[in-house]
């Protein structure tokens, strides 16, 4: 399981990013398209890690909303 991270962009699109890999961003028209193509790069970005057998890092998140 992984967090994601979903706020819309200034383009119109949604931006869905996986604080715990490294540069692991992906977006859509909508919500829905967003968490569809970020468990695609997710996926990806795992795979690429195992097959070059470096290590997949671990998830630890904690995350709280301020209104400020």
């Amino acid at each position: 399981m992984r967090e994601v991270v979903l706020y819309p962009g200034e383009d119109g699109f949604w931006i869905a990013e996986c604080p715990s890999l490294p540069g692991c961003i992906s977006q859509g028209k909508s919500r829905e398209e967003a968490v569809a193509n970020i468990k695609e790069a997710i996926e990806g970005y795992i795979e690429a890690l195992c097959e070059d057998n470096l290590p997949v890092p671990e998830e630890h998140f904690s995350t709280i909303v301020l209104a400020v």
